[in-house]
This record gives structure tokens, C-alpha cells and sequence, in this order.
């Protein structure tokens, strides 16, 4: 199965923009035959406090007109996608990662559950672990700090997850945390682990991409620099 680690910038709070890039990663991304495509972390609605503390999209919203483009761009690619934005539940904001299949279906399972930096100023922590099957591979779902707490991914290792799936938003400097965390949580559990990384500006921040696959053994099967793209590999 072909994975993707989709990499490019979003604009703070522009949704409709940040979804129609997502959809087009996605198109790119099945034409290279990847059948899972991992977007970075708040991709739909950026990496900003003026997007967290604005307007958000609710589980109503995704399953509405909103996700339109990235649904009509998965069951063209037969690809499952895995974006992250930030969410209004009901019991408050959160960090959520959205996932569209082929068929159409969209649902948010999982919230980040390590929040990092000024984060819970906004957003509430989630509550559980999730994990997706697609081809019969169980894929675990992190967002950003989770990878750096080894129990996350032992937890995703302990449920039978061959692969570790990371939405992440790395600012300047953390690009060394950033190899040594995916490549050990790769090396900790023998599963491959694919990081999506914003890039480029986003609001007041500057994010560095990153993204990459990387094996069982920890070497990097295939990563981005700082320009937008898809890292691709093949994982089984």
C-alpha cells in the first residue's frame, strides 16, 4: 500500500482555500497511487490563534458542503484521507483529525490528546486513542505532541497498528526533535511511521514541513525540505 505525507502551506482561517489545496495534494497523490493521503496538523483551518479563536467548523460542518472538494478528490484517487483542523465539539474545542474515504463518508475519531505550547488556551484534550483500517492495515492516528510521548504510540502499537499516521505543525529549530521523534517511535514499535508537516507561513508563524515516511528500522523511506509536496513510499 502507497502512502503520501502530504506537505504544503495553509492560509489562517481560510477555509475554503485550505480545503481546495487539500484537494488538490489529493488528486496529485492518487495519480502517484498512494491509497492514504496524511495532511498536517489544523490544515483546514491553519495553524494560527486567529484561526482558534475565530470561527471553526463543527462534525455538522464536515459532513456538509464544506468537505465537498476533498470527498470528490478521494472517490476520484480511491484514496482514504486523513486532514486535521481545529473543531467545535460539543464539550469544546478541539484538535481534531478528519478522515474521508473513498465512499464519501467523513467522521472526526480522534482529538489530540498532548496539547503543546499555548494550545489549551483554545482547545480541550481528547479523550481516547483511534485507530482506521484501510486494506486491511490498521493505521493509528497522532497529531503533533502525541509522537513525542512513547505511550501514544505503545498504546497504537498495543492495537494492532502497523502504521502510525502524524499530523504535524514543527516551527523553526525543531527539525532534529522532529527526525529523532518519528524515527524512534518507528524504531520503538517496528510499524512505519508517516509525518505530514506544515510549511511555509501560516498567520504569525513560520513552520519548517518535514514531512517524511519512515520504516520499521527508522530510515527515512522517503522526505520533504521545506517546499510543498508529497513524500511517497510504499508500506506493508
Amino acid at each position: 500500500m502507497i502512502v503520501a505525507a502530504a506537505q504544503a502551506e495553509a492560509r489562517a482561517g481560510d477555509l475554503a482555500h485550505n480545503v481546495a489545496t487539500a484537494a488538490r495534494l489529493v488528486r496529485e497523490a492518487g495519480e502517484r497511487g498512494a491509497r492514504v493521503v496524511v495532511l498536517p496538523e489544523a490544515f483546514l483551518t491553519g495553524y494560527d490563534a486567529s484561526a482558534f479563536c475565530g470561527e471553526v467548523p463543527t462534525p455538522i460542518d464536515l459532513a456538509g458542503p464544506l468537505l465537498d472538494p476533498v470527498r470528490a478528490a478521494a472517490a476520484g484517487a480511491g484514496a482514504t484521507v486523513v486532514a486535521s483542523t481545529a473543531l467545535r465539539r460539543d464539550h469544546g474545542r478541539t484538535l481534531a483529525s478528519v478522515v474521508v474515504d473513498p465512499d464519501g463518508s467523513t467522521t472526526a475519531p480522534y482529538d489530540k490528546q498532548h496539547l503543546d505550547g499555548d494550545e489549551p488556551t483554545w482547545f480541550v484534550p481528547g479523550e481516547h486513542p483511534a485507530t482506521i483500517t484501510v486494506d486491511g492495515v490498521v493505521l493509528a492516528l497522532s497529531i503533533c505532541r502525541d509522537g513525542s510521548v512513547p505511550h501514544h504510540a505503545a498504546v497504537a502499537a498495543a492495537s494492532g497498528a502497523s502504521a502510525y499516521l502524524a499530523s504535524v505543525a514543527y516551527f523553526p529549530g525543531g527539525a532534529r526533535r522532529l527526525d529523532v521523534t518519528y524515527a524512534a517511535r518507528a524504531l520503538d514499535h517496528r510499524m512505519h511511521v508517516v509525518v505530514a508537516g506544515l510549511t511555509g507561513r501560516c498567520g504569525s508563524s513560520v513552520f519548517i514541513g518535514g514531512s517524511a515516511v519512515f520504516g520499521p528500522d527508522a530510515e527515512a523511506l522517503a522526505r520533504l525540505g521545506d517546499e510543498e509536496g508529497l513524500a511517497l513510499a510504499e508500506i506493508s
